[in-house]
């Protein structure tokens, strides 16, 4: 057997581990981009990039983050307020759009899963309720990247390396277990409870942000 004849640093494990577990905990709440990957996933459109692209935007955030920019948006709060707002707009209009399909019903939900929309249009949503949504900066820049930069060295990389795994599984689960059971969401009843289910997400989280005044981690 190969041996480099390094010894493993102890804390690499045990900082992969609260890597992975931190961001798990995170990405799993029921989220505007959850919703979004959930109703791709359902309508077997453009799955594979949309769960690419999420991926590596956390990917991106938790890098940057734990190598210090969570420390530099932390100090710009007007920074913060921008996205706040500039989010809740987006997300409103979003909503509306999920509630008017759910409205709609049977013909015109059925119409957008067997068309899917344009690669070009899934990727720009989803670029879009990534960046605008201030949490996304909060939570993966500034609270797990504040985690993982007390980490040094190899642990650090190992706790990059865990938060990265974690968020991978994840959108890879939620997208293509949503494919897997998509003939049974596409019926009719279950596909305008998918789209009342992205409007109150959508519009719940848009609350939030108008409502409750961010606070830095």
């Amino acid at each position: 057997m190969l041996s480099t004849g390094l010894p493993l640093d102890p804390a690499v494990p045990t900082a992969l581990l609260q890597g992975a577990l931190m961001m798990g905990g995170l990405i799993v709440a029921i989220g505007a981009q959850n919703a979004l990957v959930l109703r791709q996933g359902v309508m077997r459109a453009h799955v594979l990039p949309v769960v690419l692209l999420c991926t590596l935007s956390d990917w991106l955030l938790v890098a940057l983050g734990v190598f210090g920019l969570g420390a530099l948006i932390a100090a710009q709060p007007l920074l913060l307020e921008a996205f706040r707002y500039g989010g809740a707009a987006f997300l409103v209009a979003y909503g509306w759009r999920a509630a008017r399909q759910a409205w709609l019903g049977t013909a015109a939900g059925l119409q957008i899963a067997g068309s899917g929309g344009s690669l070009g249009g899934a990727l720009t949503t989803t670029l879009a309720l990534t960046y605008l949504n201030p949490h996304v900066y909060l939570d993966t820049v500034v609270l797990v990247g504040g985690v993982g930069a007390q980490h040094a060295g190899a642990a650090r990389l190992g706790f990059v390396a865990g938060a990265w795994l974690a968020s991978a599984a994840w959108f890879a689960l939620l997208g293509f277990g949503a494919v897997g059971a998509a003939r049974f969401l596409r019926q009719p009843a279950a596909w305008r409870a998918i789209d009342a289910l992205v409007a109150v997400v959508m519009w719940a989280v848009a609350a939030q942000l108008m409502l409750t005044p961010l606070k830095q981690a």
